[in-house]
């Protein structure tokens, strides 16, 4: 039991910090690139303090890729992401604390949404691609033990985020994760077009394990 316990916290503690840190600079305007650099950022530094413990996943996607590539068990796989779910609520409810509703309400508490002209289809679309670039960088630094854990920790990880903002902040919000986007909405009761960054991350976060899992790894 000691030894699932400890890997899960390590993803609680991960995911609040993605959350609080990101949903937060969404309800102070921090700007598209103060965004972009608060969820890279962050998640860079928990991946490169945690990913010892439980492999920084630190989002549901990256946890069914790793799935998909048969890099972590099934009864696992469902414990980090109640543990990832349950630290995004957390960092909601810590930031609806924080901030006055003047502030959040607007933004929904820095829950993901569709830029104007874009439909759910798109989104889905936006979604899927953001998160396989993300989780390819995933397996390629973190996962695969020829790749670049050592040598960049997690800041291969929080670059791509960050790039993926950059570009897809506009269109979806660039959530690449369920749990970024569930924590705020479930806190903020703010739940249009949600489905997407369900759909969108799940199925690039499947993808990119079948590609670099089953095919790109080494044998």
């Amino acid at each position: 039991m000691n030894k699932a316990l400890k890997p899960c916290v390590a993803e609680a503690i991960g995911t609040f910090a993605l959350c609080f840190i990101g949903a937060g600079s969404i309800c102070i305007n921090a700007g598209l690139v103060g965004i972009a650099l608060a969820h890279g950022s962050v998640l860079a530094v928990m991946i490169s303090a945690m990913g010892h413990i439980s492999g920084g996943h630190f989002n549901p996607a990256v946890t069914v890729g790793a799935l998909v590539g048969k890099k972590i068990k099934g009864p696992m796989a469902g414990a980090y992401v109640a543990a990832q779910l349950a630290g995004a609520v957390v960092a909601g409810l810590l930031l609806r604390v924080i901030f006055a509703p003047a502030v959040w309400e607007p933004v929904h508490l820095g829950t993901p949404g569709l830029g104007s002209g874009i439909t759910p289809g798109i989104g889905i679309l936006v979604e899927v691609v953001l998160t396989f670039f993300l989780v390819l960088v995933v397996y390629g630094t973190a996962i695969d033990d020829r790749g670049t854990w050592k040598a960049v920790g997690g800041f291969g990880i929080g670059f791509t985020v960050l790039c993926d903002i950059l570009m897809g902040g506009p269109l979806t919000g660039a959530s690449m994760n369920p749990a970024r986007t569930f924590g705020p909405a479930l806190v903020a009761g703010y739940w249009d077009n949600h489905i997407v960054y369900w759909i969108g991350p799940l199925l690039g976060g499947g993808l990119a394990g079948l590609v670099y899992g089953r095919f790109l790894m080494k044998s």
